[in-house]
């Protein structure tokens, strides 16, 4: 019995490898005209311009966003791309737009200040010049000693925020044993986290913060400076209120001048500041938007399957979106222009997706999913229809690899489909998933979806929801391989004899 058996898995073992293989064969003479048209005749950094400097930032809802969709939209049509539109996904509220922020102390003397208006926060509307006043407080309670003491004034609360003199370089390139690290998957043990002790403390920060919000609307402050975390004239935006127009202007400030001001008036000095900030609030469409485009395959059987690349066209609006995400369309739209260009075959449609939404919630994509791939919370018939999807959206660096999301099934495709790279470092193929964007909408309901493992560079120190996140900081190199190399994934896919194997999924995960 035990011979037989034995025999029996030695017989699907060395059957698996030769079917894996038959379907991993790379067409190298398709290779060449993509890598001869995205290495010599790469449009990705004009792309890229056009998203940044031109367009500029693009929040979700905000009319920035929505001139990018015009923007995408045609360019795609000029290259003969097929099925181009611009396609609701359901409601997302009202959108909000900067129109001016300024701000500057001017005692004890004048210096203008880096900042800017809160998201979904309303604006001075008008030039305030007031005095700045450091609220101190530990507890709901202490907010009564600045009763009848706030009214037309800045207020500013304690912040951890701090900037900090730094000896390591802010970007960086992955390791080759940092690659060869991540081909391990990692079983961790129960208890990650926060410990109860530290969400206590969350928590209690949080009511604090809500209290002291209520108490200074109610006492007519005329606006508060938030100290955010950076350093050296950069500083990390956070998510305002999308529900609360009426909130009170906020504006968020670099930790350098803001811990100034907190100085000063920590030292009993007379602080003074002048502020200008005007945001709209838009409300004629609050529909969220998707900019959808494809390439038809020429096979009579499989024309109708799908191969998906995607990534998110909106971004936060301190700076303008360059690494987050300008980078991940630019390559994406020229990962279409690619295929279009180079006249390879590819048996199975292409449809890229530049999604909204993707930083309030993964909203376009997750919505996408819902509308065309599923019926009362179940595959439909157009499910069966996609092989994969591919996302990029981990900045500006090279590719080095690609996450399976435990997806073992397709593991030797990729490591034969990335072989014409290992020449540009990109190789490491791993089962681990990664999280935070939007291939896991397709990933929740079991469509194989793919994100690749990029080189940091300084998306985490330097630029990710930053005032520096602008065009000078995408790698140009970078962003013609990572064309290059997605472009002959989706070749790959679009071409092989079978989709890609997928996993099993629990289905209801959509709506979690």
């Amino acid at each position: 019995m035990k011979r037989i058996l034995c025999s029996a898995m030695m017989m699907a073992f060395l059957a698996a490898p030769s079917f894996a293989f038959q379907n991993a064969n790379v067409d190298y003479d398709a290779v060449y005209k993509i890598k001869n048209e995205g290495y010599n005749n790469s449009e990705v950094m004009d792309i890229a311009w056009n998203l940044t400097d031109r367009i500029g930032p693009r929040l979700t809802g905000s009319s920035g966003l929505k001139n990018s969709y015009d923007w995408t939209s045609a360019q795609m049509k000029e290259w003969g791309l097929k099925n181009v539109k611009i396609e609701p996904w359901g409601e997302f509220g009202k959108g909000w737009d900067v129109e001016k922020s300024y701000v500057a102390m001017t005692k004890p003397y004048y210096q203008s200040m880096i900042g800017i208006p809160k998201a979904w926060t309303t604006g001075t509307n008008g030039l305030i010049k007031t005095e700045v006043v450091y609220i101190k407080v530990s507890s709901e309670s202490d907010l009564d000693n600045y009763k009848g003491q706030l009214k037309g004034k800045v207020v500013m609360m304690p912040t951890a925020s701090a900037a900090t003199t730094t000896f390591e370089a802010d970007a960086k390139r992955y390791t080759d044993e940092q690659l060869e690290d991540m081909k391990n998957y990692n079983v961790r043990s129960s208890g990650g986290g926060f410990s109860a002790s530290r969400r206590a403390e969350f928590m209690k920060a949080r009511a604090l913060n809500r209290a002291a919000a209520t108490f200074f609307k109610e006492e007519g402050v005329a606006m508060i400076l938030t100290g955010r975390r950076g350093g050296q004239g950069t500083f990390f935006t956070s998510n305002g209120s999308r529900n609360d127009d009426s909130a009170l202007p906020e504006m968020e400030m670099a930790p350098e001048h803001y811990s100034r001001l907190v100085r000063l008036a920590e030292k009993g000095e007379p602080v003074e500041i002048e502020v200008d900030t005007r945001t709209k609030f838009l409300t004629d469409d609050l529909q969220g938007y998707n900019v959808i485009a494809e390439i038809p395959g020429t096979d009579p059987n499989l024309k109708d399957e799908v191969v998906m690349i995607g990534a998110h066209l909106d971004s936060w609006f301190a700076g303008t979106g360059a690494t987050d995400n300008a980078a991940g369309s630019a390559a994406m739209m020229e990962v279409m222009r690619i295929l279009k260009e180079s006249g390879v075959e590819l048996k199975r449609t292409v449809r890229i997706a530049l999604w909204s939404g993707e930083e309030q919630g993964i909203h376009g994509s997750r919505n996408y999913v819902k509308n065309t791939f599923m019926k009362n919370d179940k595959p439909n018939n157009e499910h069966g229809k996609v092989s994969a999807y591919y996302n990029m959206d981990n900045g500006t660096g090279a590719i080095r690899g690609i996450y399976l999301q435990g997806n073992e099934g397709a593991k030797p495709l990729f490591e034969e489909w990335f072989k014409p790279f290992h020449e540009v470092g990109a190789e490491t193929i791993t089962n681990r998933n990664t999280g935070g964007t939007d291939h896991l909408a397709f990933d929740a309901v079991g469509i194989p979806g793919f994100q690749f493992i990029q080189d940091p560079i300084d998306y985490g120190t330097r630029t990710h929801h930053t005032n520096m996140d602008l065009y000078e900081r995408l790698q140009e190199a970078d962003l013609k391989k990572n064309a290059v190399i997605i472009a002959t994934m989706v070749l790959q896919t679009a071409n092989m004899e079978q989709k890609i194997s997928r996993k099993p999924k629990d289905f209801d995960s959509l709506n979690r």
